[in-house]
């Protein structure tokens, strides 16, 4: 049976992403297609990337972003208000194509609306589907025209079960460079040139702030307690998502005046790689650290009942941060749960800190982690593909 007949506004786009990484890569994908095909209108959800690329926002996926399984019911109202939003616009004005970038216990309700009503959809960023629920390689597959996946095995692993899928590289190898100097960032922030650095990076949502923060920054004074002549300073990136007020009620307020301890709001990248090393939550972040070629030590910690409710879906696997997973053995050490502690902390941290095996086995990895990572223009790779999507329905 034919899908229904909606009314299509031509060259409308829609692009879907409901976290802070995917607004970024789609916004960057944005701007790809637009280099290609000016007069694309695009509109979804998405954050102020997505909106400052020129996206008409019909929900603001800020109200979505939370960690957990459990904790998601809390936002129910919200992301049903954003389903509702983006398929009414879905039903009104069909576009000639949808992007979803990964999201995909949201982003899978809406395919399967798109798909009955005949719109392409392009699936950019892959669920990790090798990771748990391995089962939906089926249901994106089927839903999905293409999957433009950013990790290389995840290719054949899709067309192993007869569905296509291109790998584009990895979007942070366009994005993850500083633009000062270790040297040039220390005179700007007015750091001493022999000041040791150590980033505490635990993340960029409210309960990854409240659960590691304070146990980064006991590891810290402890660290400092252990060798008080040594100068250290420890840098906390403060993303867009936080306040000053949170850091300051989760430890930062606490420790001034035991440690040295800057927060810094921009130079992201610049402040990532003038660090000698760093405590990081998992995510994002610890595969940015490794392209950028600093040691860190990953944490991951959630409340109890998400964790055993993920320990029960996440039964095999063997990491649970991202440069382990894609080389496929420990690169960076990992803690996990009741291990992450000041103590542990610590003990894996100061075998960082100096030249000596562990710092340089993580170095080795991280230059066979960039070899796996495949080449830069993962944006303009992904551009010539949606278009090459639209130009199949644009023909039928």
């Amino acid at each position: 049976m034919d899908p229904p007949s909606v009314p299509q506004t031509t060259g409308t786009v829609m692009i879907v992403a409901g976290e802070a990484s995917g607004d970024m890569h789609g916004a960057a994908l944005v701007q790809a297609m637009r280099q290609l095909r000016p007069e694309l209108h695009f509109c979804g959800m998405g954050g102020r990337e997505l909106q400052a690329a020129g996206v008409e926002l019909l929900y603001d996926a800020a109200k979505l972003a939370v960690v957990g399984v459990v904790e998601v019911l809390s936002h129910l109202g919200d992301i049903l208000q954003a389903r509702r939003a983006l398929l009414r616009r879905m039903r009104a004005q069909a576009p000639k194509l949808l992007i979803l970038i990964d999201y995909p216990d949201f982003n899978l309700l809406l395919a399967s609306q798109a798909k009955k009503l005949g719109i392409p959809i392009l699936y950019y960023i892959s669920p990790q589907i090798w990771a748990w629920r391995k089962k939906r390689v089926h249901t994106i597959g089927r839903l999905a025209d293409c999957v433009a996946v950013i990790l290389p095995f995840e290719e054949q692993l899709y067309r192993d079960h007869g569905y296509r899928a291109v790998f584009v590289g990895h979007p942070l190898l366009d994005r993850v460079h500083p633009t000062l100097s270790r040297s040039q960032f220390m005179q700007k922030h007015q750091l001493a040139a022999d000041n040791q650095l150590i980033g505490l990076l635990p993340g960029s949502r409210k309960k990854e702030i409240q659960t590691l923060l304070p146990i980064f920054l006991a590891t810290a004074a402890t660290l400092c307690a252990q060798n008080p002549q040594r100068q250290r300073t420890f840098l906390i990136p403060q993303a867009s998502t936080i306040s000053r007020s949170l850091l300051e009620e989760n430890g930062l307020t606490a420790y001034q005046g035991r440690i040295d301890c800057r927060v810094i709001s921009e130079d992201r990248y610049s402040m990532m790689a003038a660090c000698d090393a760093c405590l990081a939550a998992s995510g994002t972040v610890t595969l940015e650290l490794a392209l950028l070629r600093v040691p860190s030590v990953v944490a991951y910690r959630v409340a109890a009942h998400t964790y055993w409710l993920g320990k029960l879906i996440i039964r095999s696997l063997p990491f649970f941060s991202l440069p382990n997973l894609i080389a496929s053995r420990e690169i960076v050490p990992e803690l996990l749960q009741h291990n992450v502690t000041p103590q542990q902390l610590l003990l894996k941290l100061e075998q960082l800190l100096v030249e000596g095996p562990a710092r340089n086995a993580m170095q080795e990895g991280f230059s066979e982690l960039r070899l796996l990572l495949g080449e830069t223009g993962a944006a303009k790779r992904t551009a010539a593909l949606a278009l090459e999507i639209l130009g199949e329905h644009d023909g039928r």
